[in-house]
């Protein structure tokens, strides 16, 4: 006798919401990582999506909105995730941090993310570099990003508790940009090094760019003890 199938469950109306929701973050997050906030109108967005562009309003005021969305979508993750790992770093340490410690945790973490988490993450990195070069892109970044960064601030201040807090802000501002540049995946580095390196290499990239980081913090600090 032939078994029948069991009926699906019909998806309550919030259900479908959330569904729908979520599909049009992954497509815009897509478009807006291609070419970047102007580039994209709701239109493309909707085209993505299979609908038509005026379904869209139904979940979102106007384009600013769902772009603020995709950024908030993933950047509590990334956060927490950071934040977790720095304060487990902190406590492993015996509140005695080394610098390039305090770096992997806030770099290797998120990297990991990045590379292991899918096409998803991966473009949402590329619009991460994108919008961080921005104005309103850095607006964001700093209702989103502030707390873990200045929590990666107060442990290099605990390694290194000489170094001004004006070096370390500025450390922190060069590591960044090497962070954006990676996620940014641009492909300039596979070309410059002839296939040597590998942009969407983040393992590659992760094995260096805390020590390298590391000694630049700690440079910045050997050059203030000889200030007179």
């Amino acid at each position: 006798m032939t078994k029948t199938a069991p009926k699906r469950r019909r998806m309550t109306k919030a259900e479908q919401r959330a569904e729908t929701t979520e599909q049009i973050l992954d497509e815009a997050e897509y478009l807006f990582a291609q070419s970047g906030f102007n580039g994209v109108t709701l239109k493309d967005i909707a085209k993505r999506v299979g609908v038509h562009h005026t379904l869209l309003n139904y979940y979102f005021d106007d384009k600013k909105s769902v772009f603020d969305a995709v950024i908030a979508r993933r950047a509590g993750v990334t956060s927490s995730l950071r934040m977790k790992a720095l304060d487990e770093y902190d406590k492993a340490s015996g509140g005695k941090p080394t610098v390039e410690g305090a770096l992997r945790a806030f770099l290797d973490t998120d990297l990991d993310l990045y590379s292991q988490g899918g096409e998803g993450w991966k473009n949402y990195g590329v619009l991460g570099a994108q919008s961080s070069n921005t104005t309103y892109g850095a607006e964001l970044f700093d209702f989103h990003f502030d707390q873990v960064v200045l929590r990666l601030i107060d442990l290099l201040q605990k390694a290194l508790p000489d170094l001004s807090r004006e070096d370390l802000f500025w450390g922190y501002h060069f590591v960044t940009g090497a962070l954006m540049l990676t996620l940014g995946r641009t492909g300039r580095i596979d070309r410059l090094s002839d296939g040597l390196c590998k942009s969407d290499d983040f393992e590659a990239a992760k094995e260096r760019m805390a020590s390298f980081m590391a000694g630049g913090f700690h440079e910045l600090n050997e050059k203030a003890k000889r200030r007179p």
